[in-house]
């Protein structure tokens, strides 16, 4: 049995499959975790199935990347190009955080539609409202930790959600949040409520430590626990992740931040505007700074100004039209600017000091969006067959993961 979405077409095995997008999760961290012995049924998986290194789309956010893996396809066939943009046909700036912004429909619905038992449980509301739309009208499930406690049958597919995982509503601002999404889905994958799930963590932890720090080598302890319990449960288990994550501080530990506004500004003028997409509900992460930003240009003629002044900046890395961003970035053009720009690994940029309370960043800044959070990785629990295997020596994108599980 199989179904199609988006073009593809996916098996639809027996056994259960759950696939885990761990929030921020550069390779380097599950690499030192797995070195260490913190994470014994990860590294079982890794050498009885497949591990590897995956491209996920570009800007490497939240929201672009997790609608990447839900529809199995390019930002610009599904829309989502950042977490937040500049209307075109109103001038306002908008966080895209609702279904009406995606254009195409999700592997979730159509496993549903396929008669799969399915669960969507992410740690941050935002993506349930924008990712789980139609998963509890065909009799799936779909919440968030962060809102756990709101949980009820007729909106979200079950009423006692804290009874089943057996523990309260965690805090977004932690690394629970994060365990108890993945403990959420062993427990549904255990009682048989679920047998399709999609888990996807927050990548506070991540913004918060280095992958050798002791708290998050816990946290990956933990992780790997709820890990071995999908596997108990007969789950062929695929990981990957969004995005990575790396400190962007200069030598004295400070955020090494461009501010692109404020410069732009000062030598052209005011007639232009900064959108910064990485602008989330979720600030104490990342203080809206990322490694990407787009310019807006009231006078398109001065494009080729501004782009040669920005490139000439130290810690920008590439500076691309809209039709480069479009063709290069696999970006929609109506969702982007008239200038895409990204700066270098340890480098963000923003829109101006005003603008970004750094106060909220307590220890230097850990972030992503540009290039060098790009590359993420892919482990699978089963070997791959002929097929998935020549996938996986070209240009594999985190996006395949559900092909990869369900046709493994």
């Amino acid at each position: 049995m199989s179904f199609e979405v988006n073009n593809r077409t996916y098996s639809s095995p027996n056994n259960p499959i759950a696939v885990i997008c761990l929030d921020g999760c550069a390779d380097e961290y599950l690499s030192t975790a797995m070195a260490l012995g913190k994470m014994p049924r990860l590294s079982a998986m890794a050498r009885d199935g497949w591990r590897g290194f995956v491209r996920g789309a570009l800007p490497s956010f939240t929201n672009v990347n997790n609608t990447c893996i839900v529809t199995g396809v390019i930002p610009r066939v599904h829309g989502i190009c950042g977490n937040f943009f500049l209307n075109p046909e109103t001038g306002e700036e908008v966080m895209m955080n609702g279904p009406e912004f995606r254009r195409c429909g999700t592997i979730l619905t159509a496993a549903a539609d396929a008669g799969r038992k399915v669960a969507f449980i992410t740690a941050k509301e935002k993506l349930r409202t924008v990712l789980g739309d139609g998963v509890v009208e065909r009799g799936g499930i779909v919440f968030s930790s962060e809102k756990v406690d709101e949980a009820r049958k007729e909106t979200h597919g079950i009423d006692n959600a804290m009874e089943i995982i057996g523990k309260p509503r965690p805090e977004i601002y932690s690394g629970d949040a994060s365990i108890y999404v993945l403990e959420a889905g062993a427990a549904l994958a255990e009682q048989g409520v679920a047998d399709f799930l999609y888990l996807s963590t927050t990548d506070y932890m991540q913004h918060k430590f280095a992958p050798e720090a002791p708290e998050i080598l816990d946290f990956h302890a933990k992780i790997d626990v709820a890990i071995g319990r999908l596997l108990d449960a007969g789950c062929t288990v695929a990981l990957t992740a969004d995005h990575g994550m790396n400190a962007k501080n200069d030598a004295n530990g400070n955020p090494k931040v461009i501010f692109v506004e404020s410069l732009l500004h000062e030598k052209f003028g005011k007639n232009l505007r900064v959108i910064c997409p990485i602008t989330d509900p979720y600030v104490v992460h990342h203080g809206a700074l990322g490694s990407l930003v787009m310019v807006h240009l009231e006078d398109t003629s001065i494009r080729s100004q501004v782009a040669e002044y920005l490139f000439n900046l130290d810690g920008i890395t590439e500076v691309l039209s809209r039709e480069q961003a479009v063709d290069k970035l696999e970006l929609a053009p109506d969702r982007i600017g008239d200038l895409v720009v990204l700066s270098g690994r340890d480098v963000v940029v923003g829109k101006s000091p005003e603008h970004h309370d750094l106060s909220v960043l307590k220890g230097g800044l850990r972030s992503h969006g540009g290039r060098y959070e790009e590359m993420v990785p892919l482990v699978i629990s089963k070997p791959l067959t002929p097929e998935l295997r020549r996938i996986a020596e070209g240009d594999p994108r985190n996006f395949d993961v559900f092909y990869f599980a369900c046709n493994a």
